[in-house]
């Protein structure tokens, strides 16, 4: 009897090191950012919310970007282009004590 396979379970022998790899598993970019993945980034390509993004504000010089884009279901990426952004649009910091207001509220 053949058994089949769903394609995540596959595993395939990596020739370089010996190792076991499972096929769609986590990626990085030559930077150590996480490559888009369904599981762990939900609202890649949704718009920003102004939650998200006093969140965003509030924690990024506190937090890594890792587990701000985990928190957030983005990429790495992503959240450093809206981060310049809202530098370059003056807007960082009223983002930030948005946050504020909001748990003071």
């Amino acid at each position: 009897m053949k058994m089949l396979y769903a394609p995540h379970k596959r595993v395939k022998k990596n020739s370089k090191k010996g190792e076991l790899r499972k096929q769609n598993s986590v990626q990085y970019d030559d930077r150590g950012r996480m490559l888009y993945h369904p599981d762990f980034h939900p609202n890649q390509g949704k718009p920003f919310d102004d939650d998200e993004t006093a969140y965003l504000c509030k924690f990024y010089e506190a937090d890594s970007l890792k587990s701000l884009s985990l928190a957030l279901g983005r990429l790495e990426k992503s959240l450093e282009y809206r981060v310049a952004y809202l530098k370059k649009a003056g807007l960082f910091d009223y983002y930030r004590g948005k946050w504020d207001r909001q748990i003071k509220a």
